[in-house]
C-alpha cells in the first residue's frame, strides 16, 4: 500500500519564477506524496501553472516571513481544505537547497523507520540547541495533529533576524518535541557550518542534496566542490540546477564560481583562509 504523506513546501525566488531546479524538486516529490506549496514571492499565474498540476494547492504572494511564514500558510491551507488524519507523515521540505539528485524514496523509508516521532535529513549537533535543519522535517501523527504542535504553526509571525527565527523556530520545534516527551533523529549529523563549507564529504556520503547558499560562500573557495558534484550529477540535473543558478546569482558569477583555472583556485582558498584568520580571528 502506497504511504501517504503531506508534503508543505516552502519556496522563494527573488525573481518571482518557478526556476528549473524548482520543477525538479517539485517533480521528485509527486509520486511520494501530495505537496501543498506556498511561495514567498510575487509569481504571476504564468509561473505558477508550471508546477499547478502536481501540487494540491499552490499560492505565490511576498509575506516576508521566510520559510516558517511559508509553512503556516501552507499548514492552515491543509487543515482547513484536508484531513491530517488521512496522512501518515507530514513533512516540511523548502528549496533554500538543489536536488535531489536521486530518488528521495528510499530516503524518506530509511527517516521514517529510524523510530523517531520527528525526524529529518540534517541534524545539528549544537552544543546547546541540538536540532533537525528545517530544510527538511518529517512528523509522525502524534506531532502533527498534536495542539500544540498546532499552536506552534499559527504562531509563527515576523522576526526581524534570521538568528531570531534559528532560534524560535527551527531550533524551537526540535526543543517542542522533546520536552513533549517524544523522540527526534536524522540521516546525517552536521556540525556547525559543515552542511555549507563541506558539500562534498555530504554528497560522497550519499546526501541528495546540496545547501544553495554554497554558490555564494567562502570568497567562491567552494566551486571545487560544487563542480565535482555537478560533473558526478546527471545532465538533466545538472542543466536545471546551473540554469536556475545562473538566473540567481548571475551568468557571470557562475562562470567564475566553476573555474578550471588552477591558480584562480589556489588563489581564492588561500585568500579565504587569509580572511578567517585575520579578519574573523579564527
Amino acid at each position: 500500500m502506497k504511504t501517504k504523506r503531506l508534503f508543505l513546501f516552502a519556496g522563494y525566488n527573488k525573481n518571482g519564477c518557478i526556476d528549473a531546479a524548482l520543477e525538479h524538486y517539485v517533480n521528485a516529490l509527486t509520486d511520494l506524496g501530495d505537496i501543498v506549496l506556498v511561495m514567498d514571492s510575487d509569481c504571476p499565474d504564468s509561473e505558477l501553472a508550471k508546477i499547478q498540476k502536481q501540487c494540491v494547492h499552490t499560492s505565490a504572494t511576498r509575506h516576508g516571513e521566510y520559510d516558517f511564514g511559508s509553512y503556516k500558510r501552507a499548514y492552515i491551507w491543509a487543515t482547513e481544505n484536508l484531513n491530517l488524519a488521512d496522512y501518515e507523515y507530514l513533512y516540511l521540505v523548502n528549496d533554500s537547497v538543489y536536488g535531489p539528485f536521486q530518488d528521495l524514496e528510499p530516503y524518506l523509508t530509511k527517516m521514517e523507520n529510524l523510530g523517531h516521532d520527528a525526524f529529518g535529513m540534517v541534524a545539528n549537533p549544537h552544543h546547546s540547541h541540538p536540532h533537525i535543519q528545517s530544510w527538511f522535517v518529517g512528523l509522525k501523527p502524534n506531532v502533527f495533529t498534536s495542539t500544540w504542535f498546532d499552536k506552534f504553526m499559527r504562531d509563527i509571525t515576523k522576526l526581524e533576524s534570521k538568528g531570531e527565527i534559528t532560534q524560535l523556530y527551527e531550533q524551537g520545534l526540535s526543543a517542542l518535541v522533546t520536552a513533549n516527551k517524544l523522540s527526534w533523529g536524522c540521516l546525517y549529523i552536521a556540525p556547525g557550518r559543515s552542511i555549507y563549507n563541506k558539500i562534498k564529504k555530504f554528497y560522497c556520503a550519499g546526501m541528495p542534496f546540496i545547501k544553495k547558499v554554497a554558490f555564494t560562500r567562502n570568497h567562491g573557495a567552494l566551486g571545487k566542490q560544487i563542480k565535482y558534484i555537478l560533473n558526478r550529477t546527471s545532465p538533466d540535473i545538472r542543466n536545471c540546477i546551473l540554469s536556475a543558478a545562473r538566473a540567481t546569482y548571475g551568468t557571470q558569477h557562475i562562470d567564475w564560481l566553476l573555474t578550471n583555472n588552477p591558480i584562480k583556485i589556489l588563489f581564492r582558498n588561500i585568500h579565504h583562509v587569509i580572511y578567517k584568520l585575520f579578519i574573523e580571528g579564527i
